[in-house]
């Protein structure tokens, strides 16, 4: 189960140019994957840190406001930074 989230945001900041991509699966349990370096065309391999585990503060204030608009959990969209 939890393979399957790393997959889809590691997935998606290796296919799109964004900085860290967080999937809120519960309001104690977060998947972060963060790229290290800006994109470069001429790089051969990328490299990624993956944090699995309890939300830090900044998500910790998205859940909030999620659950005060009702939204439920696992939240559905994918929540990208940019650069």
């Amino acid at each position: 189960m939890k393979t399957k989230y790393i997959a889809q945001v590691a997935e998606l900041v290796l296919y799109s140019g964004y900085y860290r991509a967080t999937k809120f699966v519960s309001d104690e349990f977060t998947v972060k994957a963060t790229r290290q370096f800006k994109p470069d065309k001429r790089d051969r391999q990328e490299s990624f840190i993956v944090t699995v585990g309890k939300p830090n503060y900044k998500e910790r204030k998205f859940i909030a406001l999620c659950k005060k608009a009702g939204e439920t959990f696992p939240v559905r969209k994918i929540q990208l930074e940019s650069f």
